[in-house]
């Protein structure tokens, strides 16, 4: 990065961030990280290559929680691409896009089911809060647990025939059990990919670990005053300051079945490079959502990775080894994480011996 040949040519290391929550969990996290007694709390998400804030009430002085920094640094990835955008993200996406990524990833341990809850489509955004970005998300479910003798699963969708005003006067009384019963439930395995688009009601259950891709905002709108654990929600956590009135606009109240939900919105892996050395895998793409992409690369040796020419990420889930990309290479090791400038290309992976490596790769907005 010292030279105007190397900027935006080879990948950047960068910080593990976790954001405050309402909702508790965290201790998968640590483990991942190779704390094995970690504990669940209000830290349960770790947030990669991110541009973006967390919203917090009460913790509005600090000022980038979840925001990524250069690795060993106080500067914030936002900082870096703001410097010279077309550079690290490609001369097409900064003249349509600025320094904005588009997307944003993270990983999620829930300990507890999250409040149910609902983020606004583009055109509710850019109406609500004067945001050109909605929050469609993609769940990857990395593993899971049970917890009180549930198994992991996810709320997401309305059962059929529930309206608004229902809806609205299960939130007015706190009808908690009321609410769950007007959703979808199923349980997740490790392996399964999930749709969540904007206005669609969802909720992760206890003890679900994922990984999740969505755009970059932090608009979430809750409908429960209390978390399972009776942590009581502020009223801003639950409206974001449009009012309990408003935020009902945020929902699609659409009827789908379980197998219509099933059908459109559980994604199937595409398998796009199979070699002995090792594979990758689109677990979602551009054919089922322009807003992003999701890969896995497996690497039991040397394996080279197609690169588009655009940015995107990597996060280490397993291993260790080396990349390699313009002459020049960088330690790969679990739980590290990689901005990739647009300039890369393709890049070569190649595991340690005996320590194979699987990695999430990640892609913002199809141009």
């Amino acid at each position: 990065m010292k030279t105007n040949e190397t900027i935006g040519h080879f990948p950047i290391r960068l910080d593990n961030p976790r954001a405050w929550r309402t909702y508790l969990g965290g201790s998968q996290l640590d483990l991942l990280h190779g704390k094995p007694d970690g504990e669940d709390g209000h830290f349960p998400e770790e947030w990669i290559m991110s541009v973006v804030a967390a919203r917090n009430a009460g913790r509005e002085d600090i000022r980038d929680e979840g925001m990524s920094h250069i690795y060993g640094t106080e500067m914030t990835l936002k900082e870096l691409l703001e410097k010279d955008p077309a550079a690290y993200l490609g001369a097409d996406h900064a003249a349509k896009s600025g320094a904005s990524l588009g997307v944003l990833v993270k990983l999620i341990d829930s300990a507890e089911r999250l409040t149910l809850q609902v983020h606004p489509d583009r055109e509710t955004a850019m109406k609500l809060f004067h945001s050109p970005y909605g929050k469609t998300e993609c769940w990857h479910i990395l593993g899971g647990h049970e917890v009180d003798g549930e198994k992991p699963c996810i709320y997401f969708g309305f059962r059929e025939g529930i309206t608004r005003e229902y809806w609205k006067r299960l939130f007015d009384e706190q009808d908690i059990p009321g609410m769950l019963s007007a959703m979808q439930k199923f349980e997740v395995y490790p392996g399964d990919t999930i749709l969540i688009e904007s206005g669609m009601p969802h909720a992760i259950g206890a003890g679900c670990f994922l990984a999740e891709i969505q755009e970059p905002t932090d608009f979430t709108i809750r409908v429960e005053r209390t978390t399972p654990s009776g942590f009581a929600v502020a009223d801003f956590m639950c409206h974001q300051g449009l009012g309990f009135e408003r935020m009902f606009d945020a929902f699609h109240y659409v009827s789908m079945s379980r197998e219509e939900i099933r059908d459109k919105y559980f994604v199937r892996p595409k398998t796009i490079q199979q070699e002995s050395s090792g594979s990758v895998a689109t677990l979602i793409g551009y054919d089922t959502t322009p807003l992003f992409r999701l890969d896995e690369i497996r690497a039991a040796s040397e394996l080279t990775v197609a690169n588009r020419q655009s940015f995107g990420g990597l996060y280490v889930l397993e291993g260790e080894g080396t990349l390699c990309a313009n002459g020049r290479e960088t330690a790969l090791e679990k739980t590290a994480q990689y901005f990739i400038p647009a300039g890369t290309g393709d890049f070569q992976i190649r595991a340690a011996s005996g320590r194979p490596l699987r990695i999430l790769h990640f892609y913002g907005p199809e141009e």
